[in-house]
C-alpha cells in the first residue's frame, strides 16, 4: 500500500480540461495528478526474460484521482476504505507511451517487436505473462508499487 502522503513530492499541477468539459462537481481549483513512471513488460512462454512493451507516466491521466472518486461515488456507489480504484489505460503522447498492445498494434496493423527474442505480438498469446510496475523516483530514493502479472490462459472448453 502506498498513501497519499509518500505520493506527495511528486504531485504534479494537471492542465484544466475542456474536452470533454467537466460537470460542475468535477471541476477543481487545484488539481493534481502524479509523477509515476509505469511499465508493461510481456514474456512470452519461449522467452527467457520478460520485454517491456510501453512505458508510460501517471501523469498522463485525464481525470485526477480526487475527480475519479467523486465520479464513481456520484450515483450512489459505497466506497469504503481499502477499496481500489482502477485507471483504465494511461497512454502519453509518443507511440512508446501507449497504454496498451491495441494501441501499441495500432489495431492489429503492426507487429510489436519484444525485444531481442524475435517474438512479436499483435496481440497476446495464450501463455503469455503480463508484468505491470511502476514507481515514483525522488532525489536518491524511490516509491515503488511492486509488480502486478497475470498469465494469459486458454479458454475453458465449455
Amino acid at each position: 500500500v502506498v498513501t497519499m502522503d509518500a505520493l506527495s513530492p511528486f504531485r504534479l499541477p494537471l492542465e484544466p480540461k475542456t474536452d470533454p468539459e467537466p460537470l460542475p462537481y468535477l471541476v477543481e481549483k487545484d488539481s493534481y495528478q502524479f509523477d509515476i513512471k509505469l511499465f508493461t513488460a510481456i514474456q512470452g512462454e519461449n522467452m527467457t526474460r520478460p520485454e517491456v512493451v510501453t512505458s508510460s507516466n501517471f501523469k498522463y491521466m485525464y481525470w485526477s484521482p480526487r475527480q475519479q472518486l467523486v465520479h464513481h461515488s456520484v450515483t450512489g456507489c459505497n466506497m469504503r476504505p481499502g477499496d481500489l480504484l482502477g485507471s483504465g489505460t494511461i497512454s502519453g503522447t509518443e507511440p512508446h507511451e501507449f497504454g496498451c498492445l491495441l494501441e501499441l498494434c495500432w489495431k492489429g496493423t503492426k507487429e510489436v517487436k519484444l525485444g531481442e527474442s524475435g517474438e512479436i505480438r499483435k496481440f497476446l498469446k495464450d501463455g503469455d505473462d503480463v508484468i505491470m510496475t511502476g514507481y515514483a523516483q525522488g532525489m536518491g530514493y524511490r516509491v515503488g508499487f511492486g509488480k502486478c502479472t497475470g498469465k494469459v490462459l486458454p479458454a475453458q472448453q465449455v
